[in-house]
């Protein structure tokens, strides 16, 4: 999706302040892109160093030239990376793309990178395999040698034989051009550096295919230093599945895992959506709608980030007061900038009008007439809720920290989940929140601890500045946890000497007497120290959630920052292909928006496309159409014209060019399936469709 391709608020009266909301939406998501491609770059930094590392190594015999037994013990073993990247097909590309950057920064410029449908056979990938490399040469050999190249290119004979006489060609010229240069100038990559062939979609290869290669591979090892990399989507025995052990065993396989596409999005929506840094937010049925569409779907990042660029794009499109949607400095800049019909968009907000509401009467009138007045009170309100935002969040890390650690996650065990109950009601008057208040009063001293030492680091780090009384306070907590448990050291010390005392008493009347106290006591029993004290943190935790876990729609100006219409955003992403097509052909103005095509109470005009009339003709028919009847229909419509020669066209004698026209018609109709040939009349055809949409 460009950006650019879209006219903020055209045509409506908002279009005076259209181009500011145009470059704020470009600046947010050009933010967002940036943070969203560093945070993948993060995510993979791991995986490609484990890979370059094994790249680096791989071909180590192959340029140390070792013994002769160590050579010919390795002599037919291909190494190679099986690559186990999870069934988000889409988004490899930007893997492999990383992957391939960083080999020819680090390890080798040869690279090759195929796919299974660029590769029937051996031919084939052979010839997409050198086509690839040479085009890699181009960046090692002198401009002048380019032309050879692409001639030598389309001339050689694609064998393994001219890849190994490349191969040699061509390191050759880099070793003598780097001999030529400084000694004291360090090459990037190596003296003899690796082949890499890169097989995107390994599951998806012909076994043949993979099996010749490989075979034919293993036998020239020893002059070509060859690594593949295999991208799986499934399970690393899909190898062993599609290759024999005869194959298999010429491969020196390496696994390598790449990040969980759920751990994946749980990172992004956590960096994108749980901080404060980006004004814009997502309402919690829009944000539902995302997570079920990669749940469900595709289980896509990618997808999950260009469904949340339409949400910007849709809501600073339809929102006219979505220029406030900036950062805090920007702000107050434009909230002083306001027009008095931007002012009255404002006073139209329904949580606006809620909090006028709560007011006294003079300052009602006040907000509803003096639009100074009311920018004022609006700066105090934008920054109300920005202030509110980064509480929320920390808060909502600390409350994710005691959910996380229970057993039975009664709120979820992704913050994801936890966000998206917060931001749909308020938490605390939930069953499950209830279960997670009886589970909290169970836990054990040295868990409880744990877990306040992690949200004083998380509160100490947060951006809010009304934490510090909160922070006090957990610390306290913790101190009092440390004095419990020297206490406990003493009272152990004395329960000791009072079993002692108790074993000293032999008579069987004291005993009897003392063991009935001791089974008073317990049915009588007071809460312990630690007891009084959890309940105490417990109640601290969910008083902090009552303060700052407010739902977002409760704050008055929200609809300035988050995009709540889920319903538009599920038009857009959730496909209806049967009412679409539907929508097209019954009205094909819809989407060609051609006035000429605008027809009264379901006439048919002779302007329409032509499988657009077949349709609306055929929508008259019962299960069976004759085709001769629908032929005459369709000449009618066509040739039927305005004016005194309205008759001058005769239903005897059918055009060829309106005949051709009409066979060509209902040939899409019946690749749409919306008819079938019929086998009880020739001259008919079956109707697969029923009624209208």
């Amino acid at each position: 999706m460009k950006i650019e391709a879209i006219h903020f608020g055209e045509g409506e009266n908002d279009s005076e302040d259209r181009e500011l909301r145009f470059d704020t939406c470009q600046s947010l998501w050009n933010q967002i892109k940036l943070e969203t491609e560093q945070i993948q770059e993060d995510l993979n930094k791991q995986l490609l160093d484990n890979l370059v590392s094994f790249l680096r190594r791989s071909h180590s015999d192959f340029q140390e030239k070792k013994t002769e037994w160590t050579c010919r013990m390795k002599s037919r073993e291909i190494p190679t990376a099986a690559l186990v990247l999870g069934v988000n097909v889409t988004d490899h590309d930007l893997t492999f793309r990383n992957l391939s950057e960083a080999l020819r920064n680090n390890i080798t410029p040869y690279i090759a990178l195929l796919e299974a449908k660029d590769c029937p056979g051996v031919k084939n990938l052979m010839q997409k395999l050198m086509g690839q490399l040479m085009n890699c040469s181009t960046d090692v050999v002198s401009l002048e040698d380019e032309d050879s190249v692409q001639v030598s290119q389309n001339r050689i004979r694609c064998s393994m034989n001219s890849l190994i006489d490349w191969y040699k060609s061509v390191t050759k010229k880099t070793d003598s051009e780097t001999l030529s240069k400084k000694r004291t100038s360090s090459s990037r990559h190596q003296q003899s550096p690796p082949v890499v062939v890169i097989f995107k979609d390994m599951e998806s290869f012909t076994t043949k295919v993979l099996q010749d290669f490989i075979v034919i591979s293993s036998q020239h090892i020893r002059e070509l230093p060859l690594v593949l990399i295999f991208g799986i989507a499934t399970s690393p025995m899909i190898i062993h599945s599609l290759l024999p052990h005869s194959v298999s065993s010429l491969l020196c396989i390496e696994l390598f895992q790449s990040l969980s596409c759920k751990e994946h999005l749980s990172t992004v929506i956590d960096k994108l959506l749980l901080t404060s840094r980006f004004p814009f937010k997502l309402g919690e049925k829009v944000l539902q709608v995302l997570i079920n569409i990669f749940l469900y779907h595709d289980f896509s990042v990618w997808n999950f980030i260009k469904g949340f660029q339409l949400c910007i794009v849709e809501h600073f499109y339809s929102q006219p007061l979505s220029v406030l949607c900036c950062q805090r400095a920007d702000a107050k800049k434009r909230v002083n900038s306001l027009s008095h019909d931007q002012c009255e968009n404002i006073r139209r907000l329904p949580s606006f009008r809620r909090y006028v509401e709560r007011q006294e009467a003079e300052k009602q009138i006040a907000l509803l007439t003096a639009d100074n007045f009311l920018k004022e009170t609006t700066q105090k309100l934008l920054e109300d809720l920005h202030v509110y935002h980064e509480n929320y969040v920390s808060v909502l890390r600390c409350l994710h920290v005691f959910t996380c650690s229970l057993p039975k996650y009664p709120l979820g065990k992704q913050i994801r989940e936890l966000h998206c109950a917060c931001l749909e009601n308020q938490v605390w008057e939930t069953e499950d929140y209830e279960s997670f208040l009886q589970l909290a009063r169970m836990l054990n001293k040295s868990d409880l601890e744990t877990m306040l030492q992690q949200c004083v680091e998380i509160l100490v780090s947060s951006s809010g500045n009304e934490f510090d009384k909160a922070i006090g306070k957990l610390k306290e907590f913790l101190t009092q946890f440390h004095k419990l448990e020297a206490e406990a050291f003493q009272e152990q010390d004395v329960s000791v000497s009072s079993q002692k005392e108790l074993q000293k008493k032999t008579d069987l009347y004291h005993l009897q007497k003392t063991l009935l106290e001791l089974k008073d006591s317990r049915r009588s029993k007071k809460l312990t120290k630690f007891e009084m004290l959890r309940f105490e943190v417990v109640d601290y935790i969910d008083s902090l959630v009552r303060n700052y876990l407010v739902p977002a729609d409760h704050k008055t100006l929200h609809e300035i920052v988050y995009f709540n219409t889920a319903s538009v955003l599920r038009g857009h992403l959730n496909a209806a292909p049967r009412i679409a097509l539907h929508t097209a052909l019954n009205n094909p103005y819809s989407y060609l928006k051609n006035e000429a095509l605008k027809s009264d109470g379901g006439s048919i005009s002779n302007k329409a496309p032509d499988i657009c009339i077949v349709y609306k003709l055929h929508l008259e028919c019962g299960r069976l159409i004759n085709l001769v009847d629908w032929l005459e229909a369709f000449s009618t419509v066509v040739t039927a014209v305005e004016g005194p020669n309205a008759d001058a066209a005769s239903s005897d004698q059918v055009d060829d060019i309106i005949h051709a026209r009409f066979i060509r018609a209902v040939s899409e109709l019946e690749l749409l399936g919306f008819i079938k040939p019929s086998k009880q009349k020739t001259d008919h055809v079956a109707r697969l469709t029923w009624g209208g949409c």
